[in-house]
């Protein structure tokens, strides 16, 4: 069965990667940034988020999209969902 899992987790994978694929060009087509800043913002927040807490970065969802604001308008919104494993404790001094 082992030799089987191989394949389908490959295929799992790289489905995965199409879809992660897709939502950035639906994000970078809605909001009007470059897939390359999406990816670097994104990349910040992790970095950022990072020196604090584990956390889960195949469960990571970062959208951002056009939603109303409160004068009626369209404006990118971020959107975060990042699961936390652990919270990091520094030995401050």
């Amino acid at each position: 069965m082992g030799f089987w899992d191989k394949f389908f987790k490959k295929e799992q994978k790289s489905a995965n990667n199409a879809k992660d694929r897709l939502k950035l060009v639906l994000q970078s087509d809605r909001t009007g940034l470059p897939p390359e800043v999406m990816e670097k913002i994104k990349n910040d927040i992790i970095e950022v988020i990072s020196k604090y807490v584990e956390i889960d970065k195949e469960a990571l969802d970062i959208n951002i999209s056009n939603e109303p604001s409160e004068e009626g308008t369209l404006s990118p919104t971020l959107f975060a969902n990042i699961p936390i494993k652990e919270v990091k404790r520094n030995k401050e001094k």
